[in-house]
């Protein structure tokens, strides 16, 4: 009798890699959440960026559509990755210290993408490198083309008015037609609907076509299309009013016609771009990694465990910056704040003219005081926030120059009323008084004055 021994065949390197993985990503959200924490806050208060609250679930579904292929390949660790992890996180050090939260946000998401081809391999990202890519929509930005957009809205609705006959009068975003006066604001420039639609359409690309070439085309059709259809909306908004008397598409209901217009385009383009849909190939079928790979299992271990301590030192680095930054802060002590009571010019300093003083939470150290002269007054507000005790809350949502509560009008004065394109405002913008400012008339005037000249400084105080 005899027996045959078989070899023992080692187990699959996956989990070992995706156990690392999970500790490095663990850690990204652990020591970062206030950068995550911020980027959630924007998607939950900004309906611009509503949709990205879909991309986290969206991803990891495209990346669960990718398992047939990724169980055919090996993790295998590329250690010099971890100089791209660093040089991102150099950037979220330096965005933070500035108070530039769209470059941390934007640092944080490359680092996550990072992390896969630095722990399982360029393999294994190439398979998902679309899921990976399709996170940066996580990070909210896009805003800064609100003002050109409205312009461009604004160009287009008073040319086409002109082209259709209604005689226009325009001042800058505002115009006057025959029936009554109308203004292109932030909801009209269709930020909204660019990056809602860009958005979807790189996805529908994605899913419905394999060249390349046509994935960017239709993505191109993406940005366009919504921003033309953005400028007929508002010419046609305004039409439906002056024809209708007034009765229609005036107030909040004209944005909801907006979205349902937006609906109704998006549509179209997924049905016409359907036409020209690709077959998604066949998975791979195979038996998973040879014995090769599977042999080499503790080869690749070995290397997985310096690559993942690496890429932890790395994440932890910035933080550990920011730590020495905030002790030498502490041991120097909060610095002894004075104005001087007299300035060139015949200014001189006297008690505060209003109540008004920016609202910060617990700066290390403030002073405050009023100049006067012949020429009138002026308040100064002077604070200094260190980097300690979480200071660079400082440029961010909760920090501001003046109570944003919505008050009650006051007497002598009308409050600040906005609406978009719609017809005859019900109060101007007026010279009363302003939210979080006293009700005097002449304080508020003083006050505005300040507070326009005012600006946040990213050098930890005013």
């Amino acid at each position: 009798m005899s027996a045959v021994l078989t070899p023992t065949v080692r187990t699959s390197p996956w989990r070992p890699a995706l156990l690392a993985l999970g500790a490095v990503l663990l850690v990204l959200g652990g020591l970062y959440a206030d950068t995550v924490s911020s980027m959630v806050g924007i998607w939950y208060r900004s309906e611009t960026f509503a949709h990205a609250f879909l991309v986290p679930p969206i991803s990891l579904w495209l990346v669960w559509r990718q398992r047939g292929a990724l169980v055919q390949l090996t993790p295998r660790p590329q250690p010099w990755l971890l100089l791209g992890l660093a040089a991102f996180a150099s950037l979220w050090l330096l965005a933070d210290l500035v108070l530039v939260n769209a470059a941390a946000q934007f640092a944080w998401v490359a680092m996550l993408v990072l992390a896969v081809p630095a722990v399982l391999g360029l393999q294994v990202a190439l398979a998902i490198l679309f899921p990976l890519l399709f996170l940066f929509f996580a990070v909210p930005i896009g805003e800064f083309m609100t003002v050109p957009m409205m312009q461009w809205t604004a160009d287009f609705t008073v040319a086409a008015l002109r082209w259709s006959g209604v005689p226009v009068y325009r001042e800058g975003l505002k115009f006057v037609i025959p029936s009554g006066s109308w203004s292109v604001v932030e909801a009209c420039s269709g930020v909204r609907y660019l990056i809602a639609s860009f958005m979807v359409g790189t996805l529908f690309a994605y899913l419905n076509y394999q060249s390349w070439k046509r994935r960017a085309l239709f993505m191109l059709v993406s940005i366009l299309v919504p921003i033309v259809a953005n400028w007929l909306r508002a010419y046609m908004i305004v039409m439906l009013g002056h024809h209708s008397g007034n009765t229609i598409a005036v107030g909040a209901d004209h944005l909801v016609y907006g979205w349902v217009f937006f609906g109704i385009v998006i549509m179209i383009m997924f049905l016409i771009g359907a036409r020209w849909s690709e077959p998604e190939p066949a998975p791979p079928v195979g038996p998973g990694p040879g014995a090769a790979a599977r042999n080499s299992h503790g080869a690749i271990e070995a290397r997985l465990l310096p690559v993942t301590l690496a890429a932890l030192f790395v994440l932890v680095l910035p933080h550990a910056a920011l730590w020495g930054l905030q002790t030498l802060e502490q041991g120097a002590g909060a610095p002894r704040l004075s104005l001087p009571t007299a300035l060139a010019g015949g200014w001189r300093s006297t008690p505060p003219v209003s109540r008004f003083e920016p609202i910060f939470n617990s700066p290390a150290a403030k002073v405050r005081t009023a100049y006067t002269s012949a020429a009138g007054a002026v308040g100064v507000y002077l604070a200094y926030l260190p980097r300690a005790e979480r200071w660079r809350q400082a440029g961010q949502f909760g920090q501001h120059l003046a109570a944003r509560r919505r008050p009650r009008p006051q007497p002598g004065g009308e409050r600040h009323h906005f609406r978009c394109a719609r017809r005859r405002p019900r109060r101007r913008l007026a010279n009363g008084p302003h939210p979080g400012y006293p009700a005097s008339q002449g304080a508020a005037r003083a006050v505005d004055g300040v507070a326009q000249l005012l600006g946040r400084w990213p050098l930890g105080g005013w």
